[in-house]
């Protein structure tokens, strides 16, 4: 029998598609800023293939500050609720109960969060109160002091344990374990090895007995590894990541470029 996530079929790996409607996020920040703009890029990311639309209102670059709640949620609500008007599977990007509650009475399906639903302590009773999934995510530190940290002994062995803990009190406060799923947080305080170690663990981390979710595409660790500044010129490498973290049991992959994404994985996919 097929594992199913929110609803969603894991007979194949599945694409998130990223829709950041900020000023300041590290790869496309400014560019969706009006809604219009923001919802016909997601409804083009479907047609391209994207399974689930991330909206994001808040930038999570490292040394980015923290936005009002209000400020968040006027950017992301126009987009979620266009789009799942649209009957498309959106997910909300966000540590806030506030903005989580708003997008999920608008038709949102997940709450993807960043502090794996750590920052706000009414974000784990609302996710538990309704049935929307969730996408817990390891962080070390805050975005404003760069996610600065001690090194890890077994950078695998400690994401997995800290995520192992964070489902099962999820499953704890009443989620299913259909509803979630788990991502290593790619980029947020880790070192390039450690981020190249963690791609290569996505097996032992899906061992955890959840739906693994990487999301590396553009990030800086692929311009220190490449020499390529501009996020926007870092494709290639985050589509060749994509398909390496498919290969290597993630069941989601957060990306920038859906359609090149989409063909990889199609070829990876029939190769295997």
């Amino acid at each position: 029998m097929t594992a199913a996530y929110a609803g969603i079929l894991l007979d194949r790996p599945r694409l998130m598609a990223i829709v950041n409607v900020t000023p300041d996020s590290f790869s496309d920040g400014g560019e969706r800023l009006d809604p219009a703009r923001a919802i016909d890029d997601g409804l083009r990311f479907v047609s391209e293939g994207a399974d689930i639309v991330d909206v994001g209102g808040e930038s999570t670059r490292p040394g980015s500050k923290p936005t009002p709640a209000e400020e968040e949620l006027k950017r992301v609500l126009p987009v979620v609720a266009a789009l799942a008007r649209q009957q498309v599977v959106v997910s909300v990007d966000t540590r806030r109960a506030a903005v989580a509650r708003a997008c999920l009475d608008a038709g949102a399906r997940i709450v993807n969060d960043v502090s794996a639903l750590r920052d706000d302590p009414d974000l784990l009773p609302l996710v538990a109160s309704t049935d929307a999934a969730v996408v817990l995510m390891h962080r070390r530190g805050r975005p404003q002091d760069k996610y600065e940290g001690p090194a890890y002994a077994d950078v695998v062995e400690d994401v997995r344990r800290f995520l192992r803990e964070c489902a099962l009190a999820c499953e704890a406060a009443g989620i299913s374990p259909t509803r979630i799923a788990l991502d290593p947080g790619i980029g947020f305080g880790k070192s390039v090895p450690e981020n190249l170690t963690l791609v290569a663990g996505v097996g032992r981390l899906a061992e955890v007995g959840y739906p693994v979710v990487i999301g590396a595409s553009r990030k800086g660790f692929i311009g220190k590894l490449t020499g390529v500044g501009d996020p926007r010129d870092r494709d290639p490498a985050s589509v060749w990541l994509a398909v390496e973290a498919t290969r290597r049991g993630a069941a989601i992959v957060r990306v920038h470029d859906v359609a090149a994404t989409r063909q990889a994985l199609a070829v990876s996919m029939a190769m295997r």
